[in-house]
């Protein structure tokens, strides 16, 4: 189980994970092992509610498909297992990010002393420009 929040989960078998060969420079090693992940997340097919299946289609993210599916390449790491868990930590953050629900944004006025002091100090200000100006005698 693949925990998101305390009461979402993502079940590993609704998880694919294929190992697959790095690309890049590393020798060797780099061509004859399969150390790198290629994970795939099907969004409409998974137990997610269905909130959270909107919102994560809505995503303008380009590692979601057109036909709903996640899909994430994690090869930073030298090993197959560092690359899986950083996969799914990627896989966890995303779906995270679309559970928080921002506050709806209340509009306030500034208050009127805040006005007031605000065009005393453009008065203010104003004034002090037009003392700059040439001296004429």
């Amino acid at each position: 189980m693949l925990e998101i929040t305390r009461r979402t989960t993502i079940p590993l078998s609704e998880i694919e994970l294929r190992a697959i060969r790095s690309q890049g420079a590393g020798g060797q090693n780099v061509n004859k092992v399969a150390s790198a992940i290629h994970l795939r997340f099907d969004i409409n097919a998974s137990s997610l509610s269905p909130l959270y299946k909107e919102r994560l289609l809505n995503l303008g993210d380009r590692r979601i498909t057109k036909d709903g599916v996640i899909v994430i390449k994690a090869q930073q790491h030298r090993t197959q297992e560092q690359n899986k868990e950083d996969a799914l930590n990627r896989l966890q953050e995303m779906v995270k990010g679309v559970t928080v629900t921002t506050k709806k944004r209340k509009p306030t006025k500034p208050a009127r002393s805040a006005k007031r002091k605000r065009l005393d100090r453009k008065t203010k200000r104003g004034q002090l420009k037009a003392t700059r100006g040439n001296v004429r005698l």
